[in-house]
């Protein structure tokens, strides 16, 4: 799909029901056109992993996805070796009395290597350059976000048996954080950066009335009405829109066509995952 202008990207996106404001389709506008990787921070819940869902849709290409976490190493994000079929290898070419550097030479064949995500972005083998989503990296440490401003900078990775392998069409980046943590800014220069903020009334309306077409709209209006009067409040974890979501399809699953506070109340936790919080607010009720 041409996406030539800012509201080409708007019209996808809405194409694919991701509702995005001017902002954030000029932000996924200039990272496309200017190949750099896009930066999207946010509350939990609003919608920043899905971005890189519906881009991968829109662009008709694959969506590689690297979850960050704490301790994440190279082994998971990039490569490793498959060790117990090495060790087969090495035994099969024993039986057969090959010598011991040609069996180091077979074990290190690319057939035995293991590719992690960012290893299979950069060897994409498509004609076109793959979506690669590196969700929540504020859960990651320091020291794998400094090898990543190294990757993001030349797009290549060394494995020392094999040599270094650069991308031929790299890969459209959309990189996610909850702010758990600052990332550093060496990392943030090099991409454009979007803050992803709670919607509107009438945005997150929009929102439900189109992935939850079952919702009537006074219903959905209810919902929303609710969900954003939490948020006003002090709590520990606000209700983001994928909660909004689960919501309005658990009312509907229930056969609500419109919320009352005892349904509110038995419901409550699929808006709210604290106790605290629940507690709070049934307080109020």
């Amino acid at each position: 799909m041409s996406l030539e202008t800012i509201e080409d990207v708007q019209n996808a996106l809405a194409h694919e029901q991701y509702i995005a404001d001017r902002g954030l389709a000029t932000a996924i506008f200039i990272a496309l056109t200017l190949n750099k990787p896009l930066f999207l921070e946010g509350e939990p819940g609003v919608g920043k992993t899905e971005v890189a869902k519906v881009l991968a849709r829109v662009l008709a290409t694959r969506l590689i996805r690297l979850q960050c976490y704490e301790g994440l190493d190279i082994s998971a994000a990039v490569y490793e070796w498959n060790y117990p079929r090495q060790i087969l290898e090495i035994r099969l070419l024993e039986a057969e009395g090959a010598s011991r550097d040609a069996a180091r030479k077979n074990i290190f064949a690319e057939e035995f290597l293991l590719k992690r995500p960012l290893l299979q972005a950069i060897e994409n083998h498509g004609n076109q350059a793959p979506v690669l989503l590196i969700d929540e990296l504020d859960r990651a440490d320091e020291e794998f976000e400094s090898f990543l401003l190294e990757l993001l900078s030349d797009w290549q990775i060394t494995v020392p048996e094999l040599g270094t392998l650069t991308a031929t069409h790299p890969p459209i980046v959309v990189i996610t954080s909850n702010r758990t943590r600052e990332i550093h800014d060496a990392l943030k220069r090099r991409c454009i950066y979007h803050w992803i903020d709670f919607p509107s009334f009438e945005k997150e309306l929009r929102i439900v009335q189109i992935r939850v077409p079952g919702a009537s709209d006074e219903l959905a209006a209810q919902i929303v009405t609710y969900v954003q009067n939490l948020r006003q409040q002090d709590l520990y974890k606000l209700p983001g829109v994928a909660e909004t979501l689960d919501w309005t399809r658990t009312l509907l699953a229930l056969k609500q066509t419109r919320l009352d506070e005892a349904i509110v109340r038995d419901t409550l936790g699929v808006l709210l995952k604290y106790q605290d919080d629940l507690h709070k607010v049934t307080s109020h009720q």
